[in-house]
């Protein structure tokens, strides 16, 4: 089966859409390919569930290491649980996919994408998600797309679409963004301290390449014979709405309008208005056409009492320019920091704290081989930083089984994560592997945000020299009409009831992370521009606030940290430290205590919590590399005797032999007359021979500063020749 193709040409690459060829009974499905990288991406839609108030949208990323040649590496030689990345990417999936639902949809969905073949040059990420909105789209499930998204890279001046895994290794910007033809929907990037100017431009540039994709989804529809119609919404009961707001809007306004009470209060009070709402519904007459609506779904009183309330939230915000906890719209709520919280058996820790959002981040110090080994299809095989983000129940006041960390925890470590790399001091002055872990200790708003401010802090209180502190801040979007409000700092509830959530972080000099989510169709890049320029005085105004904190890394590493030394060697001396079976590494760590990890570049790191020892590794190490030159003069000590001459110690692990004729200018009969184990003696190096053996010479170099100590032997008699 042929099925149907649709080629675009982009920026030089071509991208292939194919369709009704793979996944029959999918409800719709496309492989859509670059270069040597293919992504089957399919769309399902099963009847809704009794009782269900929500979209329950699933988007899954798998990955298949055939796809690169590869099998897995664990017991059951077989793909597991997915790895993080792949969770990553189905967040990536998720994120523009999610508003372009009709907001009454609640039927299954689940969106699926396989990458069945990886080429190093084409990431599969950002065509897993143009591939899932034209799956949609072949499914005919209401959607308001197309959606396309592309990645856009920075090498030197330039601006790169789709670059490749090394382009973005090496280039100053990470950014995929998502877009419909109403606006971006979506943003994600990593940055090397850009200016605000420079990642607005290059949502624009992502942007408006965007386009192009649009309109091949929008060709293959039409040459499929595929109408993209929107249904109308179900017809919904507004009795009890228009109840809600007859007999709440003045009480809830009230309460709203209260800025001097905490949010417990507000809360509070909220919930006492709905409970009294409901109990006049119950002494109603039964037949009251209020409570006869009511008895059709539980729910309902619940959904319009929380949609009433956002309405009015959003309605003061707009009209009166103010917040529910009285703050203006660019102001940000109280901030308390404080470094150097736990005891220095924890490397660094830290405690931040805005508003109700608090957030407790620790670090470690760990050796090179505490980097973690990534078993995926990214071509980067280990991560030597590492943040991992909790958020338990407590944090909201809640209770509920304590599982493995959620998509939600694992893209929120990786944001913080990404906020920091940007910053971290280079592995060949600094060879550590760093740890993080952020307590969500309470939330209400922006913890992502907070866990860079607090990992900034314990970092620095860890002793890591940062290039500079980060800090980070949300901004959020009230959009009715015309009218936008952008706010700064949101807190749990702007969240709620907003139409977006921006995310920011960065140092003085300039941005290193970005994540934007919306829940509308799209925005300009006028707005998005505003709301990146808004966010830079919050985030100025939260570095002055960490730095009172901590002002600048510790000079001195906690004592329970290792201490490790890092130095380069030749690549192709290696083998030489390693020795044969690892003897020769094993022998050095035995003998001096130490823990010593050799990277394929010829970068040497010895860990050890006593100085000494380690840089008595060092020396062996140095001298086991080190490049002896002929003619040159060493002090060395006897190591051990053979009848043909004596081993010399010349550098730690180095040895070189004299031989029996190079002990005296004399004849020598037996070596133990001239030298004796232990023996300290100065040696000339006469020859390095074709074996690379290292061949001594005691004659004519002084001892002991210039007289020879050994007594010269008596030479035997030679028998006249017959």
């Amino acid at each position: 089966m042929q099925g149907q193709t649709k080629s675009v040409s982009f920026d030089g690459r071509e991208i292939k859409l194919t369709t009704g060829r793979f996944a029959p009974q999918a409800g719709g499905s496309v492989m859509i390919e670059c270069g040597d990288t293919s992504v089957l991406v399919t769309a399902t839609k099963s009847t809704g569930r009794e009782g269900v108030d929500f979209l329950p949208l699933m988007c899954d990323y798998e990955e298949r290491l055939y796809a690169a040649g590869r099998i897995p590496g664990s017991f059951m030689r077989r793909e597991g649980r997915p790895p993080e990345r792949a969770t990553l990417i189905s967040r990536l999936i998720d994120r523009p996919m999610r508003p372009l639902f009709p907001g009454w949809m609640r039927d299954d969905i689940q969106i699926v994408a396989t990458c069945l073949s990886l080429d190093e040059r084409v990431p599969a990420d950002v065509l897993a998600v143009t591939g899932a909105s034209m799956a949609t789209l072949m499914a005919g499930i209401p959607f308001q797309g197309p959606m396309a998204a592309v990645r856009v890279g920075l090498l030197g001046d330039d601006f790169v679409l789709n670059p490749s895994y090394r382009e973005i290794e090496r280039g100053d910007l990470d950014l995929v963004v998502a877009g419909t033809p109403d606006g971006v929907v979506m943003v994600e990037a990593g940055a090397n301290q850009l200016s605000e100017q420079d990642v607005i431009e290059a949502i624009d540039f992502g942007y408006e390449a965007i386009t192009e994709l649009i309109n091949a989804q929008k060709e293959v529809l039409k040459e499929s014979g595929i109408k993209q119609e929107m249904p109308k919404a179900p017809e919904t009961d507004d009795t009890i709405s228009t109840y809600l707001e007859k007999n709440c809007t003045k009480s809830i306004s009230e309460v709203l309008k209260n800025f001097e009470q905490t949010k417990e209060e507000r809360d509070n009070k909220i919930e006492e208005i709905k409970i009294s709402v409901s109990s006049k519904i119950d002494g109603l007459k039964d037949d009251n056409a209020v409570k006869k609506s009511l008895s059709l779904n539980n729910k309902l009183l619940d959904n319009s009492y929380k949609a009433l309330t956002k309405q009015l939230m959003r309605d003061q915000i707009i009209k009166d320019g103010k917040r529910v906890d009285g703050r203006e719209l660019n102001e940000v709520r109280a901030i308390d920091a404080d470094a150097a919280v736990l005891p220095n058996r924890v490397h660094g820790s830290a405690l931040f704290q805005r508003g109700l959002t608090q957030v407790l981040s620790t670090a470690t110090l760990g050796t090179p081989s505490d980097a973690q080994e990534m078993d995926d299809l990214n071509p980067n095989t280990d991560k030597t930083y590492i943040h991992h983000y909790n958020f338990p129940p407590y944090s909201v006041g809640e209770t509920r089984p304590m599982r493995t960390p959620g998509r939600r925890e694992v893209g929120h470590g990786a944001l913080a994560e990404r906020a920091l790399i940007p910053v971290l001091p280079a592995k060949d002055t600094f060879p550590y592997v760093l740890r993080v872990v952020s307590e969500v200790l309470s939330s209400n708003g922006s913890t992502s945000m907070a866990s860079v401010c607090g990992s900034t802090l314990a970092l620095m209180d860890a002793g890591v020299p940062l290039k500079a502190p980060v800090g980070g801040a949300a901004m959020g979007l009230i959009k009715e009409g015309k009218e936008v409000r952008i706010l700064t700092d949101i807190q749990g509830i702007e969240d709620f009831l907003g139409d977006m959530d921006f995310k920011v972080a960065g140092t003085e000099k300039g941005i290193t992370a970005i994540q934007m989510d919306m829940k509308i169709t799209g925005l300009p890049i006028e707005t998005i521009g505003e709301a990146i320029n808004q966010a830079l005085p919050a985030r100025t105004h939260i570095l002055g606030k960490m730095l009172e904190a901590i002002e600048t890394p510790k000079e001195n590493l906690s004592p329970h940290a290792p201490r490790l030394l890092s130095f380069r060697i030749d690549p192709e001396l290696i083998g030489t430290v390693i020795g044969p079976g690892g003897r020769t590494i094993k022998g050095i760590t035995e003998r001096t205590n130490t823990k010593i990890d050799i990277e394929d570049g010829g970068i040497v790191t010895i860990a050890s919590h006593d100085g000494a020892a380690a840089e008595e590794a060092q020396r062996i190490i140095e001298g086991l590399t080190r490049k002896v030159h002929e003619g040159e003069i060493f002090p060395g000590s006897i190591t051990r005797i053979i009848p043909i001459g004596a081993f010399v110690e010349i550098l730690p692990g180095k040895e070189g032999m004299i031989h029996i004729s190079q002990l005296s200018e004399a004849r020598v009969e037996k070596v133990e007359d001239v030298v004796k184990v232990g023996d300290q003696v100065t040696v000339r190096v006469r020859e390095i021979d074709n074996r690379g053996r290292i061949n001594l010479s005691l004659r004519g170099v002084p001892q002991h500063g210039g007289s020879n100590n050994y007594p010269e032997p008596t030479p035997t008699p030679v028998a006249p020749l017959n």
